[in-house]
């Protein structure tokens, strides 16, 4: 049996209007310390966005989703986020914004292999 090891996620919302407290999942991004593991998964259902705020631009906010797995990657396409280390990246990612693009509260479990449960995780909570 694999062993398992501890992991953080926080899900990825799109939040039309802040004031209205309505947002759709786009995403997940997940942290495993132990595996220097770090990748977010974006996925935004145009139509979704569409339903629940039809004056918003998809493209622009599918551009500010598709930062997110750059910032966890890290590096030079990352710009100054990208020197962070991963726990840095991590917490820069999922601390508390009042803007269209926010993160759930973070949350944690255990996993034999993050990559796998973070493609579990995306594919539940944007389904």
């Amino acid at each position: 049996m694999p062993e398992l090891c501890e992991f953080d996620y926080a899900v990825v919302r799109v939040v039309p209007q802040v004031e209205r407290e309505e947002f759709i999942n786009a995403g997940v991004i997940l942290f495993c310390r132990e595996r220097r593991f770090l990748q977010a998964r974006v996925r935004l259902v145009a139509a979704r966005l569409a339903a629940l705020a039809p004056q918003l631009d998809a493209a622009a906010v599918q551009a500010q989703l598709d930062l997110i797995p750059r910032i966890c990657a890290g590096g030079e396409d990352a710009g100054a986020l990208g020197q962070l280390s991963q726990a840095e990246r991590f917490r820069w990612l999922t601390s508390p914004r009042s803007t269209t693009i926010q993160v759930s509260p973070a949350h944690c479990g255990l996993c034999a292999d993050p990559r796998t449960e973070l493609d579990r995780l995306i594919d539940e909570l944007t389904a």
